[in-house]
């Protein structure tokens, strides 16, 4: 009997993928997945390339189009893809970009000095993962163009018509492959937001944006235009539109050192918590890396340098912290450099080491000669500052008081916690209940071996409005740092989480919702990573009981979900409906069943996709500026539901 078990192989057997073969084989390898975000990568990647034109000084308009059936295209004014025949590859310049991977400009610091792709594969990748590609190219007074399918020409570069001399750039057409893709509907609110993030990080380029795909309403989309002058300036006003700056002017600093252009923008506003957003080459560097070392190490020295200057911070004082000098700021770090080094493949963190002392003399320079001419605003940092550093001297106060309970050898766990048995923080979770009845009821209700229940009593402490020192004094936000185990702020380690799943279980009403949003609140502020690892749900409990007799036979979850149920059940026979306001009206037995059973409960994890919008919300809902809430209220009224009177 001959056996195939594959251990013998021939020539034959090995597989070699040529061309854009690799891309349509592997296409996570490319564009990270086969999903939505995958299909948005494609768009990014074209629209990266006017970009580098853009840095390059020879693009200032963008242009991207969704057509109705869904296909897009992204035009520039840039200097138009070379035409003529590759000396390597015996086939037009367009020709080769777009079927060669590892082939394009950014391999020769002589054509792009600053580039934010580093591999070269994306105008090909977009061409091996669309069934159709259309390039058209301005240059030299003519206008070509070529069709491909699925990464192979279809047709050769033909000249199709004549322009001005001077009109030039670039627009490439194409039809995401169905084939490769799990959807092909692009969003326009993901895509506008990337749009007006990049006008922000290049100021003075244009990027007009048309979606003519009908919406909800039956309405074609209005274009819009993203065009900033003032670049990452105009950006930190838009992130502090709901909130309120203890300084008008945003502190702006430009300047060129080794080649790498180094811009910093900032404003210091009346809130706690701070939010720095970095780039290098318009990527988004969401964990920092060098560009954000320097830029912290050159801030807390300045600040402390002037505050010893001129006696601000006494002499017997110890020195500003740069937690103390962070707080309540909001500040935009944009590098572009030449070879930017990057840490792993999602380009989170950049790793040039040159790059941390580049900043820090950069920004201590300029940062020094604005405090000396703006004293008045220096003071009020500075006191904003010291403040800090005074709460932070209680906080840390009311830390170690914490820190204490949480040591392994004498940890005391909340009173009011009802544990579970299992140790192993892989399967275990939490609920945070609203109140004691409904804690009552989950006690009774769930599985004491995974699940482990923390009743809170009424609304907790709203941290947009308080420092920490305040926080770490409120006796329920301390139950749930104790619970969790991870610490707070700069100390936490989320290596130290008891619990794999933290689930909000409030009742479905304004109260319960306000609760749900304090928490989120306290989570995104100061447990970030909570959200960020996916540890934080919201439990939905039902809205109607549907009841024979003082038993539930069904549960529906909104009005739409009650109807269909009582037309399947039979509207005939009799039934009464209950509706539940809050847990405390459930039974044990319901509670388990509807949201605490993890066969039959609905949980909605809690995903961060934008940073700058959230952060907004939090600020919008929760700071002390009442007119963005009222606005926003006003807006958003028509479609509240299922508020109880």
């Amino acid at each position: 009997m001959k056996e195939n078990n594959n251990r013998h192989y021939g020539a034959e057997d090995i597989q070699v993928l040529t061309g854009l073969e690799p891309v349509r084989k592997r296409p996570g390898m490319y564009i990270g997945s086969t999903g939505s975000k995958g299909l948005h990568h494609l768009v990014y990647e074209v629209v990266d390339n006017s970009i580098d034109e853009a840095l390059a000084g020879i693009c200032d308009y963008i242009f991207i189009k969704i057509y109705q059936d869904g296909s897009v295209s992204i035009e520039d004014n840039g200097s138009g893809i070379p035409t003529g025949i590759h000396p390597q590859t015996g086939k037009s310049t367009v020709e080769t970009v777009l079927t060669i991977l590892h082939a394009g400009g950014k391999f020769d610091n002589n054509a792009y000095k600053v580039s934010g792709g580093l591999h070269g594969v994306g105008v090909s990748v977009v061409n091996a993962l669309s069934s159709e590609l259309i390039v058209t190219v301005k240059r030299d007074g003519k206008v070509y163009e070529q069709h491909f399918s699925r990464g192979i020409a279809t047709s050769k570069l033909e000249v199709v018509g004549s322009v001005a001399v001077e009109n030039t750039g670039t627009k490439i057409f194409f039809r995401p492959d169905e084939e490769i893709f799990d959807t092909v509907d692009f969003e326009f609110d993901t895509l506008s937001k990337r749009f007006r993030e990049m006008a922000f990080l290049n100021k003075g380029i244009r990027i007009e944006f048309k979606d003519e795909r009908v919406g909800e309403n039956g309405k074609v989309r209005e274009k819009v235009m993203y065009h900033y002058e003032g670049g990452i300036k105009s950006f930190v006003e838009y992130i502090n539109k709901n909130k309120t700056p203890i300084h008008e002017e945003v502190i702006y600093i430009e300047e060129v050192r080794d080649g790498t252009l180094v811009e910093a923008a900032l404003q210091y506003t009346d809130s706690y918590s701070e939010n720095i957003l970095t780039f290098a080459n318009n990527i988004n560097t969401e964990e920092g890396g060098t560009h954000l070392s320097g830029f912290r190490s050159a801030l807390t020295r300045t600040i402390n340098v002037y505050g010893r200057k001129y006696n601000v911070i006494k002499e017997k004082e110890e020195n500003l912290s740069s937690e103390d000098v962070r707080e309540g700021l909001t500040g935009i770090i944009s590098v572009k450099l030449q070879d930017p080094q990057f840490e792993g493949q999602t380009k989170a963190k950049l790793g040039n080491s040159e790059t941390r002392g580049i900043v820090d003399s950069a920004v201590s320079e300029e940062l020094s000669n604005f405090f000396e001419e703006n004293p008045k605003i220096t003071k009020t940092i500075l006191d904003k500052a010291l403040s800090a550093r005074r709460a932070r001297e209680a906080a840390r106060k009311a830390r170690d008081l914490t820190r204490k309970k949480n040591m392994l050898e004498s940890m005391t766990l909340p009173g009011k916690l009802a544990d579970c048995h299992n140790a192993d923080n892989e399967t275990t979770e939490i609920f945070i209940v609203e109140g004691n009845s409904a804690g009552g009821s989950a006690k009774d209700g769930r599985d004491s071996e995974f699940q482990a229940i923390l009743p809170l009593r009424g609304k907790i402490l709203n941290v947009e409005k308080a420092r920490l020192d305040r926080i770490l004094n409120s006796e329920e936000i301390k139950n749930m740092i104790t619970a969790f185990g991870t610490g707070i702020g700069e100390e936490f380690d989320i290596n130290n989480l008891r619990y794999n799943k933290i689930i909000i279980m409030t009742d479905a009403d304004v109260d319960g919702a306000h609760i749900m949003t304090l928490l989120l609140t306290f989570f995104y502020r100061y447990m970030p990573k909570l959200i960020e690892e996916g540890h934080v749900y919201v439990a939905k409990p039902p809205l109607f009981g549907i009841m024979k007799g003082t038993k539930a036979v069904r549960y529906a979850y909104d009005e739409k979900e009650l109807q269909s149920s009582l037309t399947e059940l039979g509207r005939d026979k009799k039934f009464s409906i209950k509706r539940y306001k809050g847990l405390g009206e459930m039974n044990s037995e319901d509670l388990w069943e509807t949201t605490m059973s993890p066969e039959h409960r609905i949980l909605l994890k809690v995903e961060i996709s934008d940073a700058i919008e959230a952060d907004q919300t939090f600020s919008m809902l929760m700071g002390a500026d009442v007119e963005p809430r009222r606005e926003f209220i006003q807006d958003n009224a028509v479609y509240v539901e299922n508020i109880d009177a």
